[in-house]
C-alpha cells in the first residue's frame, strides 16, 4: 500500500478503488410537503393565476370561451 492509499496487486497493478468512501445514511427527510416544496408550488400557483388574467384580459375571452373558440 501506497502513503496516498493507493493499493498495488501482486502484479504490479494500481488499484484506485481499494479504499470505499466512507458511507453515509441522511436522516432528512426531503419529500413531502416541505417548507421549499410549498414555496416553490405557491410560486407556480401565483404565476399560472396571473398568466390566466393576463390572457383574458389580452383577449377579452374567459378560459373556456377561448378553449370553445379554439376547439370549436
Amino acid at each position: 500500500m501506497t502513503s496516498r492509499n493507493l493499493m498495488i496487486d501482486d502484479q504490479g497493478l494500481l488499484n484506485n478503488f481499494a479504499i470505499e468512501p466512507q458511507m453515509y445514511v441522511d436522516t432528512n427527510v426531503s419529500t413531502g410537503f416541505t417548507k421549499y416544496a410549498e414555496k416553490v408550488n405557491g410560486r407556480f400557483a401565483m404565476i399560472g393565476f396571473v398568466s390566466l388574467l393576463a390572457t383574458e384580459i389580452l383577449t377579452g375571452h374567459t378560459l373556456i370561451g377561448l378553449l370553445k373558440d379554439i376547439l370549436g
